[in-house]
Parts: structure tokens; C-alpha cells; sequence
């Protein structure tokens, strides 16, 4: 038998109850994996741009250092972003997306072109791409369009729910489409669709907005408002021996590069294609190039297993969201990564275009590093709260 703890007062026993304190948990084994990931990364860094006198000039660490700067910074916006409740960015997220639509129309006055994309604003000597934070507010500002009406009817989503979040991914998207920038804007559509089918929008839609899709590439190619050399790359895609020496010279030099490092890799620092520097933006676009060469199948491999592993555990979050905002939220931000890593890795294994789409918290740059910190810091602001909700 059990017993109850109890005092004694005068001649009667009073029971005590045992209290239990439920403490916040975050998810560890996630930030373990992104942990990983970004100790990762910073090698790839490291090593793609080490040797690379043209780029790093008399200071053959500085881009390691400027990475580290980045991923202290993003450190700051993910504690940040946890530390208050999610709820409350029902009422900021609509605040949050039209200053991302601010800074996409400031790019359009006052940006700097970067490899023939209008995407980045100089400030204070610090490049920022806005396209970055806009990845961020659609998944918040969705997540409220579908909450505000589905909680309180308990049904999912309609026509008009369906028709706002089109809406709202529709002007970011042709406003990034302008810069030109296609990678973004394919991470967009593949957020929006993840959300639509979280939400639970009908089939049909889900279908129309695949044939919209397709049909706006069609438009967007005949009618020439990519540049030609984003046709000429498109084209390479196809076939990179149609101009190995120009359009289709990063597809070839990636595969070689990635095929050089086997099963094992040639080692850290020794890969023959990475020190001589043949694969172009090897420390933004194609940092996986680095992997493939210098841990090989395996060490890419593992990898992968644990961007798989970081995006199963935020759709664990989405799912077990104790409402439909964090639900959907959580799953646009898994959404976003999915895709960011999929079309980063298959441009440097030459199943995907190339399109200017970083690898997550690998790829050089404190704009997308920041973003997608704070994108993790939503998803374990959900996982927190909800956590505590249902203990």
C-alpha cells in the first residue's frame, strides 16, 4: 500500500499533497541536431574559403570569423523569439509581414545587385536579402489567416481562407519575382502549399495551385522576365554539356567535385577541386560540394540523415500544437527548410536547377542564418507552450 505524507496537528492528521511543478522542456534532441549541423557548416565554411586568396584577400579566416559573428547573432534572435510566448505573434504577425513587404519594396528603390539579383539593401555596410525575412512572416501571417476562422468554427479551412493565403503569398512573391529571384520565390510556393495541406484546404485547391504554378513559369519564361542567364541556367539544367564552360560550368564542377570525395572523403581541408577553387560560390551556393569532397558518401550522408532528422522533429511539433496558429506555423517553417535543403543539395547533385537557394544554417550569409534562427526559435516557442499545456 501507499501512503500519503501527513502532519500531525493537535490529534488529527492532515494530509499533504505532493505538488509537481511542470517545467518548461525544450526539445534538446532537435537543437542537438542543428548544433551539429552548424558545426558542420562552419568546416564547410572554413574550408571552401580558406585558400581562396581572391575572396578572403591577407586574412585567410575572415569569412570563418564573419560565420561565427553570424551564428552568435542568430543565437541572440533565436533566444529572443523563445522567450515570449507565441500566442502573442497572432497580434504582431500581420506587423511582422508588412515590414517584409517594406523591405522588398526598399529593395526595389534602393538595392545593390549580387550575382544579377536585385535582392540585397546595404546598410551600415551590412547586406541584408528581406527575401530572407519574408520566408518568416508568410508562415506567421498564414498561420493567423487559417486560426482566426478555423478555431472558432472547428472546421477546415474554406474558399476564403484558401483565397486570403494565396493573397498573402501572392504579393511577396511577384515582388521577389522582380529582383529576379526564382529560388525564393519557389520556397514560397512550396511553404504555402504545405501550409494549405496542414490546414486542411480541399484537394482541389492543393491541385490549382500547382497548375497556377506551372502556369506562371510558362508565362515567367516566354515572356522573358528572367534575365538570360537564369534561362541559360535553367537550360544547362537540362543538359550541362550544352555549354560546359559557361551556364553548365557550376552543375559540372559541383558533380565532379562531389564525386571526387567517395565513400570516405579526402579529408578536411584536403579536397584536390575545394583548395584549387573550380566550383564557383562553393562557400554559399554549393557549400554541400564541400561535404561531398571531404567526408565523402558517408560523411554527406550523415548529413542529410540529420536535416531529416531536424524537419521530422518540427513536424512532430506541428503536430502535437495544442492550436491551429501553432500548428501551422510550425509547419510552414518545416515546409521552408524541407524544400531550402532539397533544392540546395540537388543543385550541387545536378537533379535541380541552380536557383541561389542557401543550405540552412551551412551556407555562408547572416541574413538567411538569421532567418531560419528565428524560425527555429518559433518552432521551439511551440513546442515549449504546448508541451506545458498538455502535461
Amino acid at each position: 500500500m501507499t501512503s500519503t505524507p501527513s502532519t500531525r496537528l493537535g490529534s488529527s492528521r492532515v494530509p499533504i499533497a505532493r505538488s509537481r511543478v511542470n517545467r518548461p522542456r525544450l526539445d534538446w534532441a532537435l537543437l542537438v541536431a542543428v548544433a551539429l549541423i552548424i558545426v558542420f557548416g562552419t568546416l564547410m565554411v572554413w574550408a571552401a574559403t580558406k585558400n581562396d586568396t581572391a575572396l578572403t584577400g591577407d586574412n585567410p579566416q575572415g569569412y570563418l570569423q564573419r560565420h561565427v559573428v553570424n551564428i552568435a547573432i542568430g543565437i541572440v534572435l533565436f533566444v529572443l523569439v523563445l522567450a515570449f510566448d507565441y500566442r502573442w505573434l497572432r497580434i504582431v504577425a500581420p506587423l511582422v509581414y508588412l515590414l517584409s513587404l517594406a523591405g522588398l519594396v526598399l529593395v526595389m528603390v534602393a538595392g545593390t545587385s549580387v550575382n544579377g539579383a536585385k535582392s540585397w539593401i546595404r546598410i551600415a555596410g551590412l547586406s541584408i536579402e528581406p527575401s530572407e525575412f519574408v520566408k518568416l512572416s508568410i508562415a506567421l501571417v498564414c498561420a493567423v489567416a487559417v486560426a482566426e476562422r478555423a478555431e472558432g468554427r472547428r472546421k477546415p479551412p474554406g474558399t476564403w481562407e484558401a483565397l486570403a493565403i494565396i493573397g498573402l503569398y501572392g504579393v511577396p512573391a511577384v515582388m521577389i519575382m522582380m529582383q529576379p529571384d526564382l529560388g525564393s520565390t519557389l520556397v514560397l510556393s512550396a511553404m504555402v502549399f504545405g501550409i494549405l495541406a496542414v490546414a486542411g484546404v480541399s484537394w482541389r485547391w492543393l491541385t490549382g495551385l500547382l497548375i497556377a504554378v506551372g502556369v506562371v513559369a510558362t508565362i515567367v519564361i516566354t515572356t522573358h522576365i528572367l534575365k538570360p542567364y537564369q534561362l541559360d541556367r535553367l537550360l544547362a539544367f537540362t543538359d550541362p554539356s550544352l555549354d560546359p564552360q559557361g551556364a553548365g560550368y557550376n552543375t559540372v564542377q559541383a558533380r565532379i567535385t562531389v564525386g571526387n570525395g567517395g565513400w570516405w572523403g579526402q579529408g578536411l581541408f584536403q579536397g584536390s577541386q575545394t583548395r584549387a577553387g573550380f566550383v564557383p560560390e562553393q562557400h554559399t551556393d554549393f557549400v554541400f560540394t564541400v561535404a561531398g569532397e571531404e567526408f565523402g558518401l558517408v560523411g554527406a550522408g550523415i548529413l542529410i540523415l540529420l536535416f531529416a532528422f531536424v524537419i521530422w522533429r518540427m513536424v512532430r511539433v506541428a503536430i502535437d500544437a495544442s492550436d491551429m496558429f501553432g500548428r501551422v506555423a510550425a509547419a510552414g517553417v518545416a515546409c521552408w527548410l524541407a524544400f531550402e535543403v532539397f533544392q540546395n543539395v540537388g543543385m550541387s547533385l545536378g537533379i535541380m536547377p541552380v536557383t541561389g537557394v542557401p543550405l540552412p544554417w551551412v551556407s555562408y550569409g547572416g541574413t538567411a542564418m538569421f532567418a531560419m534562427m528565428m524560425g527555429l526559435g518559433l518552432v521551439q516557442n511551440i513546442h515549449l507552450r504546448s508541451h506545458r499545456l498538455l502535461r
